[in-house]
């Protein structure tokens, strides 16, 4: 049903998105770290994986537990405790998997009233997955997940790092998945709004349960994430900076409070509307290609255009246009894909969408979700230069200047990682022309980690060097942030 832009309810359509495949849990008997101190690290002989209590996530409606001989992908895979379509094009395809992690995974949902996510068998949303390793280091990593991705679509990329290293590692699906996202909540912003409500409340839970799990609260919790993930981390800094340590955004998406530009409801509509003249070639794909430009995605990305107009641009408007402006496009859902701009008297067409001239309450829909730069927690945000999903002159260099604006600067740093893109499995096509962000993404979290430690300061801020002549092995393998 098409949600109207007054408070009328409109419910999340219980529709198909993906069904994993769920494996018996298995009943391993593992050795088990004896809780508490620096005897964490130690070893239990007498005490199995499977007879450790497994306390009750608070708040969780439901929720199941099963000891694992690997916690990576490079077990659950082959066990059923991940879905590899959640995190499906998100990392490069030789990027080494961890392995040798035993321990605990407790998968569940908190009550909710939308349906789209099917992973475990459950047509429920608000499903999360908390990792709890048997060697622990005495820190949590949480966060949401990229795109309208379910909860699993950090492990490959981030999960599996974070327990190799002996965090406790939990990652909400944000409450809402799918192209049908916009569709849960009551009013426009409602659905985006609901991310940030339920990575804070994984967090405390989060943290409960890993105190009961170890019998000794965390030392140390840490926020991350990609994309939409990376806006939580934002979000989650400048709110509820008291749960958490410190966090890593990798390329977060910009909503301002005020609902002020620049967004990607600022940016996306040129794209679309000026693309099609630029590929056409002719007299007018010079002017096409400037106007590019001028909206902000990246001289020297032309390359990246075609895909990024294929697979992500039309739909990235579309469905987020009509969570924050339904009222755009009357009773169509989400707009006509790949329309064709200024025609006279046709239906509207998102490719002609104008942020500025749209109806005070579409800014106020943003607002719901918006960012003020007031972290109070260090953060570390990464970006790259040839990003054409979210152009970084018109995101995180954005947020940038917001954090210094509010006089927070000191709890910064940002690193523009030169040519890293917003999707690092594009390093696979585009071998000799693109950087992965995924070491960057690693380096920036043990930056974090000395920071928190010892005090020791990362790097100014500045541009991360591509190093000239580096073969792709080597950018997989390291990104220093201070070249």
């Amino acid at each position: 049903m098409k949600r109207a832009s007054s408070a009328a309810p409109r419910t999340a359509a219980a529709r198909p998105y993906r069904l994993a495949t769920v494996a018996a849990v298995t009943a391993a008997l593992l050795s088990y770290p004896t809780p508490g101190g620096a005897a964490a690290q130690q070893q239990d002989a007498g005490r199995g994986c499977a007879r450790t209590h497994v306390p009750r996530v608070p708040g969780a409606a439901r929720q199941k537990a099963a000891c694992l001989d690997e916690l990576t992908t490079a077990g659950t895979v082959r066990t059923g405790h991940t879905d590899p379509a959640d995190w499906a094009g998100l990392t490069p395809s030789k990027l080494p998997t961890p392995s040798g992690v035993p321990g605990v995974q407790i998968d569940g949902y908190f009550p909710d009233t939308s349906s789209t996510n099917t992973d475990n068998g459950w047509a429920h949303d608000a499903q999360f997955v908390l990792r709890l390793p048997a060697r622990w280091n005495g820190g949590l990593v949480v966060g949401g997940t990229p795109g309208n991705r379910e909860q699993y679509a950090n492990d490959r990329a981030i999960g599996d790092w974070a327990v190799k290293r002996g965090y406790a590692f939990a990652a909400t699906d944000k409450g809402n998945t799918g192209a049908g996202f916009h569709r849960d909540g009551r009013t426009p912003g409602d659905a985006v709004a609901e991310w940030n409500r339920r990575l804070t409340q994984l967090t405390r839970a989060a943290r409960a349960t890993v105190a009961g799990h170890y019998k000794r609260r965390p030392a140390r919790t840490l926020v991350t994430g990609m994309s939409n993930g990376g806006y939580l981390v934002r979000w989650q800094l400048e709110n509820h900076p008291e749960l958490y340590d410190g966090g890593v955004d990798w390329e977060g998406t910009l909503w301002r409070a005020g609902g002020e530009p620049p967004n990607l409801l600022t940016f996306l509509p040129p794209a679309l509307r000026h693309y099609p003249a630029y590929e056409k070639g002719g007299p007018g794909a010079a002017k096409a290609r400037k106007a590019m430009h001028g909206a902000g995605f990246p001289r020297g990305s032309e390359f990246l255009w075609p895909y990024f107009h294929k697979n992500y641009w039309d739909l990235t408007q579309r469905v987020y246009r009509e969570e924050m402006d339904p009222g755009f496009d009357g009773a169509t859902e989400a707009g006509t894909p790949f329309c064709t701009p200024g025609v006279p008297d046709g239906p509207p067409c998102d490719a002609d969408y104008e942020y500025a001239q749209r109806p005070a309450e579409v800014r106020r829909a943003v607002a719901k979700t918006g960012l003020t730069g007031r972290i109070g927690k260090p953060l570390i945000t990464l970006h790259g230069t040839l990003d054409t999903l979210l152009p970084i002159g018109e995101d995180s260099d954005v947020y940038a200047r917001m954090v210094r604006d509010a006089g927070r600067g000191g709890l910064f740093r940002y690193y523009r990682v030169e040519d890293g893109n917003h999707v690092d499995s594009l390093v696979d096509t585009f071998p000799g022309r693109l950087r992965p962000l995924t070491p960057c993404h690693r380096s920036a979290f043990t930056a974090l980690e000395r920071w928190l430690d010892d005090g020791r300061k990362p790097p100014r801020s500045h541009t991360v060097s591509r190093p000239e002549g580096a073969r792709q092995s080597e950018l997989l393998r390291s990104c220093p942030l201070d070249g």
